[in-house]
């Protein structure tokens, strides 16, 4: 067997919390474990930690964000973990988030004169709105386009992001690394009438579920709008988000009727999606969309914002609906469309499904991954000996 390629990965969460990337992450590590590359994960750590993690993790000093005490910010890497990563001899960094510590990765790697890679996850400059930020925008944009430069490639998980990183004049080092999905865990066949009894849901009910954390920037504030709004009209459904966050307190007295079913996990989670009929996700900071995903495998038609991410899962008018995210009022036609038509919805989760399926398979997408680092690494020694 050939050598093992040696990848430094760094994050700013890869097991105090379980989320789209941390997840990601974790099963990117498990499948290079098993296809010939070390790996070698520096990021900040917890108390206690929110899942079993692959690899081999040394921690980075850190702190918690002072808005967010559930996450932390990476310091700069010690002279410790400097020493280990010149141990460990890489053949690649990979970073995947522009923070203190990945900045510092970056600035060490080029000085070993080892190449650098890094994934775009979160949509941190969309974020800023949600937080009174947004004159931050111009600034943050600027660093971003720093960073990517000194980079051999640049991850983006869907086209609709690489279009959106490219108006922000992003170097054209952009790579497409999309997402899959466990299609055999999230599959309509998980639908539960108990499941559903057991929260207080009855057989006939039209179920509109929304899946991830509540937080402002997944726009709780529109969901609530459009759930109050729906209510307020007379129509027939309920309403469950799978999921909490620290927008619940308030959501509970705005939303009495909505069943929150906090945090869900594997098979639980999967008979959530299943035993709902109509997702809905108003959110306009994904950079992929892991939840829709889901959604979508698990046979649900979907109602998103016309934003990234969403833009490149939901087929309009094929596997639901995408709507521009200052159209409540239409985000509502849409959802009553759905609730009413047990056709159309039968007809779109069945599609949604479908494409899940075909075009979201996780070996494919990390094979290519590896492919990608290789080509990187091989574009990185070209250029040093054209020097």
């Amino acid at each position: 067997m050939a050598e093992p390629l040696r990848v430094v990965l760094t994050t700013g969460n890869y097991n105090y919390i379980k989320d789209g990337v941390s997840l990601t992450l974790n099963r990117l590590v498990g499948w290079l474990e098993r296809n010939n590359v070390e790996v070698l994960v520096i990021a900040p750590v917890a108390e206690e930690a929110a899942m079993a993690h692959h690899g081999r993790l040394l921690p980075v000093p850190s702190f918690a964000i002072p808005t967010r005490k559930e996450y932390r910010i990476g310091r700069r890497l010690t002279t410790q973990l400097k020493d280990e990563i010149v141990r460990f001899k890489p053949d690649l960094f990979h970073i995947a988030v522009p923070d203190i510590t990945g900045h510092s990765a970056l600035n060490f790697a080029e000085k070993m004169q080892v190449p650098v890679v890094s994934s775009f996850h979160t949509r941190f400059d969309g974020y800023l709105q949600y937080y009174n930020l947004r004159f931050l925008e111009p600034w943050f944009h600027k660093k971003l386009r720093a960073f990517y430069s000194r980079c051999e490639h640049l991850y983006v998980p869907s086209v609709s992001m690489i279009d959106e990183l490219a108006g922000q004049g992003i170097a054209d080092n952009m790579r497409l690394w999309t997402r899959g999905v466990d299609h055999a865990r999230f599959d309509p066949a998980r639908r539960s009438k108990e499941w559903r009894r057991a929260h207080g849901i009855a057989d006939d009910d039209v179920v509109i579920a929304y899946a991830g954390r509540l937080v402002a920037e997944k726009n709780m504030a529109v969901m609530a709008r459009v759930f109050a709004g729906l209510k307020a009209r007379g129509v027939a459904h309920r309403t469950i988000l799978l999921g909490d966050g620290p927008e619940a307190g308030w959501m509970r007295k705005a939303l009495p009727d909505t069943v929150f079913a906090g945090f869900l996990h594997g098979d639980e989670l999967a008979t959530g999606y299943a035993s709902s009929d109509i997702f809905f996700f108003p959110s306009i900071t994904e950079t992929f969309g892991n939840v829709t995903l889901e959604a979508m495998a698990s046979g649900l038609p979907s109602v998103t914002a016309d934003a990234t991410g969403s833009r490149s899962l939901v087929r309009e008018g094929e596997t639901g609906f995408l709507v521009p995210v200052d159209r409540e009022d239409l985000m509502m036609v849409r959802l009553v469309q759905l609730a009413a038509d047990g056709g159309m919805r039968r007809e779109f989760g069945a599609r949604a499904r479908e494409i899940a399926i075909a075009e979201h398979e996780w070996d494919a997408i990390f094979a290519h991954l590896r492919s990608d680092y290789e080509a990187a690494i091989a574009q990185y020694a070209l250029g040093k000996h054209q020097e």
